[in-house]
């Protein structure tokens, strides 16, 4: 990542300045009250409620390999791994699910080797110093009785659409809350030269998404088009380089945002999270705290696919893949709201955890292209917003469980 004192407060940043996703997107780093890792338990409630889809991938991958004359330690990756709690729990389950199959008369796995992968920003620094407390835990909960298999756990830096390993040698890949991240962030300078199709628009350098990071209401087509299109390729793309290193019938589990409609300016979460941040943004261009050029020129590296888009994809990949579960699961964007009702008990306590879960997420990207300065106020004014909008609707978003086995 960039330099974080470069720039300072009294010093406006250049802006012309353009998001480098490998080098700018990342969690908050750390375990303070602002951290991910801290604030990150919409994230595991969502690994919880998949621990079936998980434990049964596992299970398979297990057997396949068990057919196999192939020796060695069974090979677990976990892309878009980030950093907290969440990080190691995916782990455990892992191993969990390996003991579950000690009673299955197969051959019993001996060692298993985790990759924790993600981009070099990632805080690699707080995952290894958790390593020894959870190998502590880990003992404590095994008693002494050795059914855990030997694991070893490796840090691996780097973009989950580049290739990660060798031909034919993972046994399960996973990944939560990762997948709707973009390769690159859609601002309104592009590369003539590029082989990607960019709107005239774009090209010329004129501003087309005037006032948004994300998908709004006044986005013109062309702009959601690029959107869609940039979506195809990366899925498309990450399909084909996992399929590559997966060994024969190896698994993958995909755990990550989405929408039930299929009209992308349907009020759905991921629509109204983010467009209620750009409004919170547009308060401070309005008070001169930030510059109209600036937030012209902001585009999120986001998009959250229909269950068609995420099909269409897999569809064309179907002589690398075979579907063995698809499923849209509904959650509140709070995570401290458990009721399954469309009642909002604490409109303004909700929207203070969205904004910390958000902020979570979104800071370092915010920090990097408006300033550390505007953090505060920023995210203290979007909690508002949020509060607002949760006193008309409640705000649920929809998450894919997708489990894929490579032919």
């Amino acid at each position: 990542m960039a330099d974080e004192n470069l720039f300072s407060m009294d010093q406006p940043l250049p802006i012309s300045a353009e998001i480098k996703v490998e080098r700018d997107l990342h969690m908050s780093r750390g375990d303070g009250e602002n951290s991910y890792a801290s604030n990150s338990r919409l994230q595991a409630k969502a690994i919880l409620k998949t621990r079936p889809v998980l434990h049964d991938a596992v299970a398979a991958a297990v057997h396949a390999s068990s057919l196999s004359a192939a020796a060695g330690a069974k090979v677990v990756a976990d892309l878009g791994c980030s950093s907290g709690p969440n990080t190691l729990r995916v782990v455990s389950e892992v191993l969990g699910a390996v003991v579950d199959r000690r009673d299955e008369k197969e051959q019993p796995v001996q060692h298993v080797q985790f990759f924790l992968n993600d981009l070099p920003g990632n805080d690699f620094n707080l995952v290894f110093q958790s390593l020894e407390p959870f190998r502590k835990q880990l003992d404590a909960r095994d008693k002494g009785d050795s059914l855990l298999p030997q694991h070893y756990v490796a840090g691996l830096p780097g973009s989950y659409y580049t290739r990660l390993f060798p031909d034919r040698c993972v046994h399960l890949f996973h990944s939560s809350y990762c997948l709707m991240w973009r390769s690159k962030a859609h601002t309104h300078r592009f590369n003539k030269s590029s082989d990607v199709h960019v709107p005239e628009e774009l090209v010329r350098g004129a501003v087309v998404n005037e006032g948004n990071m994300y998908i709004w209401e006044t986005t013109p087509p062309s702009v959601v088009e690029l959107y869609q299109k940039q979506f195809q390729e990366d899925f498309s793309l990450f399909l084909q380089l996992r399929h590559k290193e997966l060994v024969s019938n190896g698994q993958m589990v995909l755990i990550f945002l989405g929408r039930k409609n299929e009209d992308v300016l349907r009020g759905e979460a991921s629509y109204y999270i983010w467009g209620l941040l750009a409004r919170a943004l547009q308060s401070l261009v309005k008070e001169g705290r930030v510059e109209k050029e600036r937030l012209d020129s902001f585009s999120l590296p986001f998009y959250a696919p229909s269950i068609d888009e995420v099909k269409d994809a897999i569809i064309k990949q179907s002589a690398a893949f075979d579907i063995n579960h698809i499923q849209l699961l509904e959650s509140n964007f709070d995570p401290d709201d458990l009721e399954d009702s469309d009642l909002v008990l604490d409109s303004v306590q909700s929207g203070v955890n969205v904004a910390r879960s958000v902020r979570a997420v979104m800071e370092p990207l915010i920090a990097n292209h408006f300033g550390e300065h505007v953090l505060d106020e920023l995210f203290e004014i979007y909690g508002r917003n949020v509060t607002a909008h949760l006193q008309k609707v409640k705000l649920k978003h929809h998450v894919f469980v997708l489990s894929l086995k490579a032919s």
